[in-house]
């Protein structure tokens, strides 16, 4: 199962790694850097399935929250500088590109 989330935005201000790979049903995090993310932004996360478009999967500007269509959870850092997909249990389906991205 191999997850590839890729450096996106503008102006390059928010970071992946640019390669993750796992096992179906092991669980993995997706982290992002925003070193320069301002106070009340947003981060956004979509994936991309392979030959679909970028699908929408949630934002959120601090703390946590259950993204129970992709059995994951979405995280932002107290300082909101960092942040981080977990996938549960990930499925062969859900290998696709991760972005994430920051209000503009």
């Amino acid at each position: 199962l191999f997850l590839s989330p890729t450096v996106t935005s503008g102006r390059a201000q928010v970071q992946q790694e640019p390669f993750l790979e796992t096992t179906e049903g092991s669980g993995i995090n997706i982290s992002c850097s925003h070193p320069e993310k301002k106070l009340g932004y947003s981060i956004h996360v979509y994936r991309q399935l392979p030959g679909r478009e970028p699908e929408f999967l949630a934002l959120i500007a601090r703390g946590s929250k259950d993204l129970p269509d992709i059995s994951g959870r979405l995280w932002v850092s107290e300082d909101g500088q960092s942040s981080a997909l977990w996938l549960r249990r990930p499925r062969r389906g859900d290998a696709a590109v991760y972005y994430c991205a920051q209000d503009p």
